[in-house]
C-alpha cells in the first residue's frame, strides 16, 4: 500500500483526501500506462495524470490490485495490508497521511514527524520545477489556481538556483561566431576538435 500511494501521490501530486478517495474505477491499465483521475479535488478542479513504466512501477500497481479480496463490496482503492494480505477495511486519512513519515523513517532521515501527507504533492511539484519546467504546467498538473503557489516552487528550485548562481559567478557567453570553412575532396581533415563550446550549430552545405 505505501508504494503504490508514494507512486500515485508523486506523480498526480495528489493530497491525501484526493488518495483516500481514489477507488478502482478512477485507474485505467492500458498496457503501457496507468492513466489516473481525479474527480473530487479541493479546488472543484478535475485532474488526469499518467503514470509509465518507469522502474516496475506498473508491476508494483498490478500486483497490489491482484491482492484485493473478491469480496469487497466497496470500490476504494486502498486496503489494509495485514498479515501478507489485504482485508476489506478503507484506509483512512491518517494512515495515507503517514506514508511520507514511514518513507523518512526508513531512509533514517531526521525529524520524522515533519513529514506529512502534504509532502507528496510538494515532491511533486517540486520535481517539476527542478526539471525547468514552467508555470502553466505545474499549475495545470496539481490543479492550482493561483499563479503565486506555482511560483513559489519554481523561486526555490535548488536547480533553478544553481543555475543562476552560475550565470552570476561564473558568467555566460551570448555572443555568436561563425566560422566557414570550404573543404574539397583533396583537403577533407580527419577529425576536428571542438572544445569549451556550448549551443553550436552546424550548417553543412554540399555544392556537387
Amino acid at each position: 500500500m505505501i508504494k503504490v500511494g508514494l507512486i500515485l501521490g508523486i506523480a498526480g501530486a495528489c493530497r491525501t483526501d484526493e488518495l483516500v478517495d481514489l477507488t478502482v474505477d478512477d485507474i485505467e491499465d492500458v498496457g503501457s500506462s496507468l492513466i489516473v483521475k481525479i474527480p473530487n479535488t479541493k479546488t472543484k478542479i478535475p485532474r488526469i495524470f499518467v503514470v509509465t513504466d518507469v522502474g516496475n512501477m506498473l508491476e508494483l500497481f498490478r500486483k497490489y490490485l491482484s491482492l484485493r479480496p473478491p469480496h469487497v463490496k466497496h470500490k476504494r482503492l486502498f486496503l489494509y495490508y495485514k498479515a501478507g494480505k489485504c482485508s476489506s477495511q478503507p484506509v483512512g486519512k491518517n494512515t495515507m497521511g503517514k506514508i511520507p513519515s514511514v518513507v523518512a523513517s526508513y531512509l533514517k532521515l531526521p525529524d520524522v514527524a515533519c513529514y506529512t501527507g502534504h509532502c507528496l504533492r510538494r515532491s511533486s511539484a517540486t520535481l517539476l520545477a527542478d526539471a525547468g519546467v514552467d508555470i502553466t504546467t505545474i499549475k495545470r498538473h496539481a490543479g492550482w489556481k493561483s499563479t503565486t503557489v506555482a511560483e513559489g516552487y519554481v523561486e526555490n528550485s535548488i536547480e533553478n538556483k544553481t543555475k543562476i548562481a552560475n550565470q552570476v559567478l561564473v558568467g555566460t557567453t551570448t555572443s555568436a561566431i561563425t566560422k566557414t570553412v570550404n573543404v574539397s575532396e583533396s583537403n577533407i581533415p580527419s577529425n576536428i576538435n571542438f572544445e569549451n563550446c556550448t549551443n553550436v550549430t552546424f550548417n553543412l552545405n554540399v555544392n556537387k
